[in-house]
């Protein structure tokens, strides 16, 4: 059964360009780059299941998380859209535009390969569940809490978008924690679905970044035969890191898509 997933709409004209955050992320993360694309067309951000304002519910498989955005793009009423997705939003867009791809007018994946990861989490897991553990008050004590487990900074602020205050004045988690953990295997899997997407894509990675090396580009273009590859000078976050440059490959690419 699917999600009915919270979605920011800005309304608009034209094909819309449809984002999908990462693990751990929220429609929230991309509220200055909607704000830019909305100059030139409608723009929805999307919150997958588990994240940001969507319900939380169990199963993280890409079959599940992609048939939720499908359901979304219907009640929406969007026949057809640019489709972003950054780290494991790119796996569930790759898994929609397998399986819907004539709602698929371009695909944009950001950061991600089309392979089974390792296990790269375990800290990060640690940290949220030592958080919820002691329930603290304000952000300076969550990022101490976050601190003991993740060294990062920049790690510590992203994670901290997902924070919220409770009835009872305590700093707590949005994120359907449980869930996501359960279905973390899943989340490290390939894409579901079968065959390739044969419409226009562009694989955006960032060159400091260990997503996609040069060995795992063969794998992409079996699944994205037609792929142009972009790569900034960026890590993993590279549409955070490098947000002008983000803006522009994905502009440039949509641009020479519509004719």
């Amino acid at each position: 059964m699917s999600v009915e997933l919270h979605a920011v709409d800005t309304g608009g004209e034209g094909t819309p360009l449809v984002v999908v955050h990462g693990l751990m992320g929220s429609a929230d993360n991309w509220r200055s780059h909607v704000k830019q694309w909305h100059r030139k067309r409608r723009v929805v951000a999307v919150d997958l299941r588990n994240h940001g304002r969507s319900p939380h519910a169990p199963g993280m498989r890409y079959a599940d998380m992609a048939g939720d955005l499908l359901a979304c793009l219907d009640r929406l009423g969007i026949e057809r859209c640019h489709l972003l997705g950054h780290s494991m939003g790119g796996k569930v867009a790759m898994t929609l535009a397998r399986q819907a791809s004539q709602r698929i007018a371009s695909l944009i994946v950001a950061d991600i390969a089309a392979i089974r990861y390792g296990h790269g989490h375990d800290a990060i897991f640690a940290a949220l569940h030592h958080v919820a553990s002691h329930a603290p008050s304000n952000r300076r004590e969550v990022d101490a809490l976050l601190a003991e487990h993740v060294e990062d900074k920049g790690t510590r602020l992203f994670l901290a978008t997902n924070l919220e205050r409770r009835d009872d004045g305590r700093m707590g988690w949005r994120l359907g924690l449980e869930h996501i953990e359960a279905g973390y295997e899943a989340i490290r899997d390939l894409p579901d679905g079968e065959g390739a997407y044969a419409g226009p894509s562009l694989i955006l990675r960032g060159g400091r970044s260990t997503y996609v090396t040069d060995e795992m580009l063969p794998g992409l273009r079996e699944l994205l035969p037609r792929a142009e590859l972009v790569t900034l000078d960026a890590g993993h976050w590279l549409h955070a890191e490098s947000p002008t440059e983000f803006q522009a490959a994905v502009n440039d690419f949509i641009t020479a898509v519509e004719g």
